[in-house]
């Protein structure tokens, strides 16, 4: 990121943009960049040793996923370009291969058809990975959380939609010098400032009153996981449901709860996930509020009729969509992982599991997705989904599926 020659601009972006996380949370999802940058040549490059491509799930719901990639690189001009790197794609030729691979899953192919096929249509590249050369592989999931559809004895806690004095500024609509990052906050006598904390929005200081409130939940770290997965859903007494999903942030940095916890001596480093956190949270109750609050992010939700959305605008699909980050690698694409699944050692500590090789559609992003080193896997809903997002922080590799034929080579 280029600095901004203004000392007052370093220092908000300095408070605006840090990004501290444990590999057990996901900061709150982040809009996808208005323009696809273009990719740095390094960060992805041929794959050495070649991946088997062995696909260890179902066809059908590889179909849904490509299918809702295809519905987003169909609204873009056929001639518009998506970076992979090594080569760039027109998206025209991006959609007639996608479309090409929806069309041989209808087959039900098995994984070692599949991934001959794949192989004679695509080019395979790998991302360089973090500093250890390798990919850190976390989880997010659903969530359901009890509430109502108003405030009750039981559900006291608001969830708010996105208030009207929110201010997003890009920093270069002023300057194009300056870095292509976006301060949000709120005006304060004709300046801007930064917008209320978790602790004052959730003390009811900032937003009562204001008709914000879009349902009520019973709990506050059931709607703070709700916050860090991005979405969720709202079970109501009577059965039904409202589905909520990330509308805004109120642009504070997000600092890791888990970390606290850690450098606290409350939760050991090794046994750090979800549950662990849940589990002290729980068995500490008057600590709730000083933990939740360490994190000053807040996430204003809008209600949804779908399953929930990622950062394409298209709904993501258990198991088979991954967040990355979208400033390096290319949306909507064809990727393979290659990385193991989450399980417990006799002390409770997480281990690496089964191997976990498969497909994915790169279809989100957030907040503490950043670099080549990261990837976030969309696990589905419910209590299986929990506990495999919880418990996710796998090393693995990550690779791209290139469409094969003539392209723009990379300026």
């Amino acid at each position: 990121m280029r600095a901004a020659a203004d000392p007052t601009v370093r220092r908000l972006l300095a408070g605006a943009l840090l990004i501290a996380c444990a590999a057990c949370e996901m900061a709150p999802p982040e809009e996808a960049p208005d323009e696809a940058p273009a990719i740095p040549a390094d960060v992805m490059v041929a794959a050495s040793p070649a991946p088997s491509l062995l696909d260890d799930a179902d066809p059908s719901s590889l179909r849904t996923a490509v299918g809702r990639s295809l519905e987003w690189v169909g609204r873009l001009p056929a001639d518009s370009l998506l970076d992979f790197g090594v080569r760039r794609v027109p998206a025209g030729a991006m959609r007639q291969s996608l479309d090409a691979l929806q069309t041989f899953l209808a087959g039900e192919p098995d994984p070692a058809a599949l991934a001959a096929w794949v192989a004679e249509r695509f080019e395979v590249v790998e991302s360089v990975g973090g500093a250890e050369g390798d990919v850190l592989y976390t989880g997010y999931y659903e969530p359901i959380i009890p509430g109502a559809r108003e405030r009750t004895d039981r559900a006291t806690i608001p969830v708010y939609g996105a208030p009207d004095d929110l201010v997003r500024v890009r920093l270069t609509d002023f300057n194009p010098a300056l870095p292509q990052e976006t301060l949000t906050g709120r005006l304060d006598g004709g300046s801007l400032v930064p917008y209320w904390t978790r602790n004052e929005i959730q003390s009811a200081k900032a937003l009562a009153g204001r008709g914000l409130e879009i349902a009520w939940v019973e709990d506050r770290v059931d709607l703070f996981f709700v916050e860090v997965q991005g979405s969720g859903a709202i079970r109501f007494p009577d059965g039904g449901e409202l589905g909520i999903s990330y509308a805004a942030s109120n642009g504070r940095p997000y600092r890791s709860i888990g970390r606290l916890l850690i450098d606290d001596g409350l939760v050991p480093e090794e046994e750090m996930s979800m549950q662990a956190i849940r589990s002290y949270l729980a068995e500490e109750p008057d600590d709730v509020a000083r933990v939740l609050d360490y994190n000053e992010s807040y996430v204003f939700f809008r209600p949804r009729t779908t399953p929930p959305i990622g950062a394409l605008g298209v709904p993501v699909t258990p198991g088979r969509s991954i967040a990355t980050d979208l400033r390096l690698f290319p949306r909507g694409a064809l990727a393979f992982i290659e990385t193991t699944r989450p399980a417990l050692d006799s002390t409770g500590a997480v281990i690496d599991g089964p191997p976990l090789g498969r497909f994915m559609l790169n279809q989100d992003t957030g907040g503490a997705i950043r670099g080549a080193g990261r990837v976030d896997v969309f696990w589905g809903r419910g209590e299986e989904a929990a506990e495999t997002a919880g418990r996710m922080q796998q090393r693995g590799r990550l690779f791209f599926l290139v469409p094969r034929g003539d392209g723009p080579e990379p300026e």
